[in-house]
């Protein structure tokens, strides 16, 4: 692992020198080095331009590359384009360090697991490819109207905060996309935004406002009220751990810690108890079976109930014995730490990393009270006990994670508004709505952590939730402010709180910020604010770069008539999962698509004779592919 920490310092040594000996002047500044703000980078890098990300802390990457290493994506090939090479590009890093049938290219499930520094070196290595993309590290943005140059409705220039020098910086660009967690740079450009949780009445969103909710359970508990609330999910650090002795490092007592925080989870340990639907269930017979195994220094028994380690985190195994770990759902005290980060997403940066090292100290504590604290059953400490930080992770870092895992920040107010129903089938055999502007299928639950602490006689954490979705298309609308010309939000993305629950995981996020460094080019070329963007146009070169804008199970980009397929899903011509695109066309899609199309089909294919990709390649050339000229 030390040739890749050298690799590292390597590569970010040559952007370093590389932005020394750059202009000031770009055509694309993106200000966070997350994942979705590297994507845009590079997507616009591929079409000629010139990029500058500018990252606060000293190692791009965001959460890839500070321990969330299991990829959120439920189907997976429903996000293609950079994401998917991404992934692709994880993968082949194991085979070839260590062999097609090693232990870890199958702990690695086909690159959707990794290594926090895996992540990293591989973001690394596509940065260090585009030739045109800038990266300046330790450069801080605050979300001032000072901090930008703008003239009317158009960003001119920015200033941004050196953190190694202590001066300010001005750079001018032609398009700026905001890839903040916490949407920073809308705020300062006055595009409106949304914080905290809408209630049921504003969009009659499922479990919207205040709700208690079993895990695993359908509907909601005693105590909700599903009104509005200004209350933020609760944010965590994704922790690295292993039980490698050879390479586990001992989990320290922290700087600040206070028992208090976590004494709940005792009697929980010894009960059983959680906040799932199964604890719920549970007869009283086994109830009190479990309160004489406690006696007898026994651990409890039942259906999903989460022991040692995995009651404090939920422990999902990457490469090299080494796990992501994050908040145990199932836990009414874990890794999270609900109601405290309520002001992260609008306060300062001295706030926020006061919040950061309160957030840390926690953290340990949480581990170190798992381990040590002799109030705690014996086989629960000692199970504990097997579990360390991983030594050759975040080794800059004391081995912790440098980021803060920011679910939800600021919620821009753009041209299109993401719901839960543009995630949710409209019956039970069909898709969610499909938009003709989509910029990229994905697919993952309704997923919102707590918003608040454990409180007495509560079943349940308020806010921490999650149901069922399906792959679903996501429009343009959803990354474009209005008014400002030349600005895009692929990460604060406009959304409600419950619709930002599924845009929010990295595989989305990322494609969204492909999408707006291909819309970024365009506006450049075409010279048009952002909001009159002929969206087909953009398609078109995302579809170029092997992005998916609509999922069906059996059409890979590799078809060929992948392109066709796509317009002719987005435009509704095949509403089903599944295209059959070899199969014959039949008399009534001749007849359905002669109609929708305005072409006179029949007197040009034959049912039974032709493949319906032909008929929809046809089509494609004949009209769906116009508006894109």
């Amino acid at each position: 692992m030390r040739k890749y920490i050298l690799l590292f310092a390597l590569l970010a040594s040559a952007l370093s020198m590389h932005a020394q000996n750059t202009p000031q002047q770009y055509d694309l500044i993106v200000v966070s080095g997350t994942p979705s703000g590297i994507m845009a980078a590079i997507a616009a890098s591929r079409l000629g331009k010139t990029a500058l990300v500018l990252e606060r802390t000293s190692h791009p990457g965001g959460l890839v590359a500070n321990g969330l290493g299991a990829t959120d994506l439920i189907t997976r090939g429903a996000t293609g384009g950079l994401f998917l090479e991404f992934i692709t590009r994880i993968k082949n890093h194991y085979v070839r360090t260590y062999g097609a049938n090693s232990q870890q290219v199958k702990d690695c499930t086909n690159g959707y697991h990794f290594e926090p520094s895996v992540g990293e070196k591989i973001l690394l290595d596509m940065l260090a490819e585009a030739k045109t993309v800038t990266v300046l590290t330790s450069r801080q943005f605050d979300a001032d109207p000072a901090n930008l140059v703008m003239e009317k409705q158009t960003i001119r220039s920015i200033h941004i905060f050196n953190r190694t020098t202590n001066k300010r910086e001005t750079y001018h660009g032609k398009v700026f996309i905001d890839a903040t967690y916490e949407g920073d740079l809308i705020a300062a450009a006055g595009v409106p935004f949304a914080t905290g949780r809408e209630g049921i009445a504003e969009y009659n969103e499922p479990y919207a406002g205040q709700v208690y909710k079993l895990w695993g359970a359908e509907g909601q508990e005693p105590g909700s009220t599903n009104l509005a609330d200004n209350a933020i999910q609760a944010y965590n650090y994704r922790l690295c751990l292993t039980n490698d002795p050879a390479k586990r490092i001992a989990i320290p007592k922290p700087a600040v810690y206070n028992r208090d925080e976590y004494v709940s989870i005792i009697s929980d340990v010894r009960t059983g108890e959680h906040a799932g639907v199964e604890w719920a269930k549970m007869s009283t017979e086994q109830r009190d079976s479990n309160r004489w195994r406690s006696s007898q220094g026994l651990p409890p028994e039942g259906k999903f109930r989460p022991q040692g380690m995995q009651r404090l985190v939920n422990k999902v195994i990457v490469p090299n014995g080494k796990t992501d770990a994050n908040n145990q759902h199932r836990a009414f005290v874990s890794t999270d730490l609900p109601e405290e980060n309520w002001p992260w997403a609008t306060s300062s940066w001295e706030w926020r990393d006061r919040f950061a090292e309160r957030l840390k100290n926690y953290t340990l504590g949480l581990l170190y009270f798992g381990q040590t604290d002799s109030e705690l059953p014996e086989w629960f400490r000692n199970e504990c006990l097997q579990w360390g930080l991983a030594a050759d992770e975040f080794t800059d870092n004391n081995n912790f994670p440098r980021q803060v895992y920011v679910r939800e920040g600021r919620r821009m107010k753009g041209l299109y508004l993401f719901r839960t129903s543009d995630a949710t089938p409209v019956d039970k055999t069909s898709r969610p709505p499909v938009h003709a502007t989509s910029l990229t299928a994905s697919h993952y639950g309704i997923d919102s952590h707590a918003n608040r602490k454990r409180e007495k006689g509560r079943t349940a954490l308020d806010g921490f939730l999650s149901y069922s979705t399906a792959p679903y298309t996501v429009p343009y609308g959803v990354i474009v402010p209005p008014g400002i010309t030349n600005l895009l939000a692929p990460v604060p993305a406009s959304a409600t709180h419950l619709g930002l629950a599924t845009l929010r995981m990295e595989p989305c996020w990322m494609a969204l910020g492909q999408a707006a460094g291909v819309a970024a080019s365009q506006q450049i070329d075409k010279k048009i604010p952002v909001q009159q963007l002929p969206v087909k146009a953009i398609q078109e070169e995302l579809i170029n770069q092997q992005s998916i804008l609509i999922y069906y199970r059996d059409v890979t980009t590799s078809h060929p008539q992948f392109r066709a397929i796509q317009f002719a899903g987005l435009n509704g011509y095949l509403p089903a999962w599944e295209a059959k695109p070899d199969d014959a066309v039949s008399s009534k899609e001749l007849s359905d698509w002669s109609k929708r199309s305005g072409l006179l089909l029949n007197k040009r294919f034959k049912a039974g004779q032709h493949k319906k990709a032909e008929v929809l390649q046809y089509i494609y050339e004949q009209k769906l592919s116009r508006s894109s000229k």
